[in-house]
């Protein structure tokens, strides 16, 4: 009688079901940093001041950097790596309240400015910069018309510096600062304990006709108005207003404001349209490599005399010569090394934000997450590279390992510091400060290449990959190539598919990198990932088909350029969106977007090959293994 083996879950499934069993008891879990805060009425508000930021520029400046007013003692709060990293730099304020106490015309400070404080202003308008604050971590936000013409309200981060305008009667334009800020907290309360939680944080905007506030009357500031010119030796008096609103919005949703995107209809059907479509290639491309592999393997497998294996033509003629190794083989071994080292980080980072641990409440998470696991997959990248180098009989194995630990990371790092130098000429609080770029470098040196070393020993300790077929001592000649088999042809037409599964995915992360969004739908963005892998597996298995059946067996290199070249379309890609969606204009910024875009491509180039080589690697090793040679 059969016996059916019983079912053993894996052991990482059985700790996630234990998790949930423990945790489904508890209402939520909250993470660091993020969690509620209950205010009672009369409870103090401290309202925290960011960076000052701007499209037009890429250039974030501390707040401080205006002559605004100043506490007497300006305290960092707290900041992550990756804070550091975007340029972030939270500080405490002279705005603060008290909970569910309105405020009426409140004078900050006043301040006489001087020609460069004047100067610095008149720059920061002309460039339009905003205002960043924060209370209980929620950034301030002005409402503005949805673009779809939808109800309901959509937020635009931060407020105005202030705006260029004329009085009535004159021609000049002047330069004037909103001086007045008049914030709205809203508040959801509980109805039992009477406490409440902070659900909205905005800012009204005035319009560049209201010069003359209801709460602040020409008597009580000396005959001010609002907004104030800017010029030198002028007096700015600054004030602020606070009302509160209590709110339906539980705290749970606040964000959710923040994160409406306007134009999400176009967002959804662009995603499914490009889905659907690479979804069929694919499927297209397997049904044909399916029918076509067998029929050559059966045929192959049938042959009896030798003089018709001769007359037979195609990939089973290059079988000895197929595994032979590349020209710069330790070079590929590095690529793939790291390759390996970027998919583990991406991969890992989407399935956290996911679980949404990386959400935009947790300031700077991302980044802090993306940098500490690079550093981690080092060991990954130093086992694959090893096994592979091994594999083409290398024996200089450190050498190799060195070459995987400093390549990639000295190449991004060396366009990264001078990118950082630019940022320190503009005085721009954008610079990684000398204390942080010490501490990428430790991570670099005294945790990433360690584990790159440890992963290499442990994958030369490993016997080598053995090839299915022997390798021939003398090479084949390669018959000439047909105009669309030639390398570059073939390479360039190979990276169209891929990058066509992204591209509209990509528009919108470089919309919320350079034009100050949230970007939050990383369900889709992991969708389009794993349709991305397997595009650029299928399309380097097909071309590596036909490379191979006209008999050309350098496919080493070719099945990771064939993918990685997808990185170029990238870039080209970045200076289309460069020119028809950003308005940078000084040139110390077109170079940052382009210089980052680089390093962004370069990463996306790895990522792509490393994907296409090893689907190469699977297949060559699949047919050659199928197939009867004597």
């Amino acid at each position: 009688m059969a016996t059916t083996k019983p079912f053993t879950a894996p052991p990482i499934f059985t700790l996630l079901f234990a998790f949930f069993l423990v945790a489904s008891p508890i209402h939520c879990f909250y993470l660091p940093g993020v969690a509620p805060r209950d205010f009672q009425a009369g409870d103090p508000l401290q309202v925290k001041v960011n960076k000052l930021s701007s499209t037009k520029t890429q250039l974030p400046y501390d707040y401080y950097f205006l002559s605004y007013c100043k506490p007497s003692q300006i305290v960092n709060s707290a900041e992550n790596l990756g804070e550091v990293l975007r340029g972030d730099r939270i500080e405490n304020s002279v705005y603060a309240f008290k909970m569910r106490e309105e405020q009426s015309c409140r004078i900050a400070c006043r301040k006489k400015l001087d020609a460069e404080a004047a100067k610095n202003f008149k720059e920061k308008i002309d460039d339009e910069y905003r205002v960043n604050m924060i209370l209980d971590n929620l950034p301030v936000a002005v409402i503005k018309q949805r673009k779809d013409g939808a109800e309901g309200k959509a937020y635009e981060h931060g407020f105005r510096v202030g705006f260029k305008g004329k009085y009535t009667g004159s021609k000049d334009e002047k330069y004037f600062i909103y001086n007045h800020l008049s914030f709205k907290v809203m508040y959801h309360k509980d109805s039992e304990t009477d406490a409440a939680r902070i659900v909205g944080f905005e800012y009204k905007e005035w319009k560049d006709k209201d010069t003359q506030l209801i709460t602040c009357t020409k008597n009580m500031i000396h005959g001010s108005t609002v907004p104030q010119e800017v010029d030198d030796n002028k007096e700015i008096v600054f004030t602020s207003d606070v009302t509160f609103e209590e709110s339906s919005t539980k705290w749970a949703s606040r964000w959710d404001t923040y994160l409406l995107m306007n134009d999400d209809q176009i967002h959804w059907f662009s995603i499914i349209n490009s889905l659907m479509i690479v979804l069929f290639l694919s499927g297209m491309v397997a049904m044909i490599m399916m029918r076509t592999l067998y029929r050559d393997i059966a045929n192959y497998n049938q042959l009896e005399t030798q003089d018709e294996a001769q007359e037979e033509t195609g990939w089973k003629l290059v079988h000895g010569d197929v595994f032979r190794p590349p020209l710069n083989s330790s070079l590929l071994c590095v690529y793939v090394g790291t390759g390996v080292q970027v998919f583990l980080m991406t991969l890992v980072t989407m399935i956290f934000a996911l679980l949404g641990f990386l959400s935009p409440s947790n300031r700077g998470g991302l980044m802090t997450a993306m940098v500490l696991l690079w550093v981690f997959m080092g060991l990954f990248a130093g086992y694959s590279s090893a096994r592979l180098y091994k594999m083409f009989k290398g024996t200089e194995w450190k050498k190799n390992t060195l070459k995987t630990a400093f390549m990639f990371p000295g190449i991004l790092f060396g366009i990264f510091f001078i990118l950082n130098a630019l940022i320190w000429g503009e005085k721009s609080s954008g610079a990684v400060p000398f204390g942080t770029m010490f501490a990428l470098v430790v991570l670099w040196f005294g945790i990433s290449v360690p584990l790159v070393f440890v992963g290499s020993y442990l994958g030369f300790k490993k016997p080598a990959i053995e090839d299915p077929v022997k390798t021939n001592k003398i090479p084949r000649q390669i018959p000439e190539q047909a105009w669309y088999m030639k390398p570059v042809f073939s390479i360039l037409i190979g990276g169209i598919l891929p990058f066509g599964a992204v591209f509209i995915e990509l528009f919108f992360i470089l919309t919320s990198i350079w034009l100050n969004q949230f970007y939050y739908i990383f369900g889709f963005l992991f969708i389009v990932f794993v349709i991305l892998l397997i595009t650029c597996a299928e399309i380097t298995i097909v071309l590596c088909y036909f490379q191979l059946c006209s008999e050309d067996y350098h496919w080493w290199w070719r099945s990771y350029l064939t993918a990685g070249s997808s990185a170029l379309y990238l870039f080209l890609y970045s200076i289309f969106y460069f020119f028809t969606k950003l308005e940078i204009t000084k040139l110390v910024s077109g170079i940052l977007y382009f210089g980052y875009m680089l390093i962004g491509s370069y990463a996306f180039f790895v990522l792509t090959g490393t994907i296409g080589y090893y689907a190469c690697f699977w297949f060559v090793r699949k047919i050659y293994a199928s197939v009867k040679i004597d």
